[in-house]
Parts: C-alpha cells; sequence; structure tokens
C-alpha cells in the first residue's frame, strides 16, 4: 500500500514510469460521498445504544441488524476511500474496488469533451462531476462523482492537454 496509506491504492505502481509519466492530480472523493455510508453507521450505533432497553429475547435480533448495518458502513465508507481518479501528463486513470480492483485508463488524445456538472448543492459544498465524452467510450471513466473543487481539476486536465500538445490554441 504504497505512501503509508491505509487501504489506499497504490497509485505508483501503474505510472509508466520508463515514459516519464508523472501524477499531476489524485483525486479522492468530496466527503459528501461518505454520506450514505455514514447514514447506515448512524443507524447501527443507534441500535447499539438501544440494545439495554430492549427485551432480553430479542436482545439478538438488534445485534444482529446493528452488526449488518455497521458492516455495510465500512464496506460503503472503504469503497469510497479506494476510489481513485488520477490525471498523469499523459493519460487519466482510475482504480476502484475494495477486494477485486478495477483500472480504466484513458490517454489524454481520446478525451473529446468534459462535462462539469454542479448542482446547487454541489456548488455549496464544492463538489461536481465530471463526464467525460471520448474517442472510445470507456464506462469507467465516463462518469466521476463527488469530485471536490471541479473547476480547479477541470482546469488542470485542459492545462495537461494543452501542455501535450495534443489541441493548438485557438486564435484569439
Amino acid at each position: 500500500m504504497g505512501n503509508g496509506r491505509f487501504f489506499a491504492p497504490d497509485i505508483g505502481r501503474h505510472l509508466l514510469r520508463e515514459e516519464d509519466e508523472v501524477v499531476v492530480d489524485e483525486v479522492t472523493h468530496h466527503w459528501v460521498a461518505y454520506l450514505p455510508a455514514a447514514a447506515y453507521g448512524a443507524v447501527g450505533l443507534a441500535l447499539v445504544l438501544w440494545l439495554p432497553l430492549v427485551d432480553a429475547d430479542l436482545g439478538w435480533l438488534v445485534l444482529l441488524v446493528a452488526g449488518g448495518l455497521l458492516t455495510v458502513a465500512s464496506w460503503k465508507a472503504l469503497g469510497v476511500h479506494v476510489d481513485r481518479f488520477v490525471i498523469t501528463n499523459m493519460r487519466v486513470f482510475r482504480i476502484n474496488g475494495v477486494l477485486a480492483q478495477s483500472l480504466a485508463t484513458m490517454p489524454l488524445t481520446r478525451i473529446l469533451d468534459i462535462t462539469v456538472q454542479k448542482p446547487l448543492v454541489g456548488r455549496l459544498l464544492g463538489y461536481g462531476h465530471f463526464v467525460f465524452e471520448s474517442a472510445a467510450q470507456a464506462q469507467g471513466l465516463r462518469d466521476i462523482t463527488f469530485v471536490g473543487r471541479p473547476d480547479e481539476r477541470d482546469l488542470t486536465i485542459q492545462r495537461v492537454v494543452q501542455r501535450s500538445g495534443l489541441r493548438t490554441r485557438r486564435p484569439g
């Protein structure tokens, strides 16, 4: 597990070092993406706290449900934590998955268009969603949700594409 981060994917092992590929930005999800996991966890914790007030004959059921909810909360949070979107000087890629890992990659030359969607709540809290249109639609990279500082991230991708010489400057 690279960089000493618990359960974080090892981004470095996916880089084309012999081609001088470097990470420009590693995007983790905005904290809002953890809210569903937090909701499961809160209900599970509430059931654990309620346990002393429950009839002894039903205590095992309440404990079982609470344990299940806390397990689901942990799994969902871990899934969000290991889902990474990476921008390099050559391509963009996404790594996700807890036990089975998935890697989707797209060279910068394939990016035709990027749409940044910012719902009202996202504008208020500082997140948005990316929708990539590409020459060969890589499904794992089409929708990148809950991206913090989306305008800044979009500009980073545009700069990388521009610096790579893939797009020529428009006459102004």
